[in-house]
């Protein structure tokens, strides 16, 4: 008897975790359900690049604010073994996860900021084959 209760507690706090999960934002933040999207002409109002995916925006404001990022790699020395960045000294360049919707690994996308505090930025969608460089600096949202 005391078997079954355990089995119905596990089950009721998983479906309460895929609940959660599934309230997630495609940028794995929690929003309201009735929270505006994020549309190209807001992302450029706010000062995001528009070419950046939406995901993208969240880690920038961790990145800028120095709040915690969900992958423990993130934060981590980029070291630019590929050679596709300019070359730096050994720690300049830091990478971050953009979280990819619907995938269960760190997925391909990332942003690379280079500098302490970060001076320059590149957006890579293919797992370092290629990057694109973006200027950004936090604005207040209007």
């Amino acid at each position: 008897m005391r078997r079954s209760h355990s089995i119905w507690l596990v089950a009721l706090v998983a479906l309460v975790g895929l609940w959660a999960w599934t309230r997630r934002a495609g940028d794995g933040e929690l929003r309201p359900a009735d929270a505006p999207p994020i549309t190209a002409q807001r992302a450029e109002q706010v000062g995001y690049p528009a070419f950046l995916p939406v995901e993208a925006h969240a880690v920038l404001d961790r990145i800028a604010s120095g709040a915690a990022h969900p992958y423990r790699q993130d934060g981590s020395v980029f070291q630019n073994r590929e050679g596709r960045l300019p070359r730096q000294p050994r720690g300049y360049y830091r990478e971050y996860t953009v979280p990819t919707p619907g995938s269960d690994t760190r997925g391909a996308r990332r942003i690379i900021a280079g500098g302490d505090p970060p001076v320059e930025y590149w957006y890579t969608s293919d797992h370092y084959r290629s990057f694109r460089r973006f200027d950004w600096a936090p604005k207040d949202t209007p």
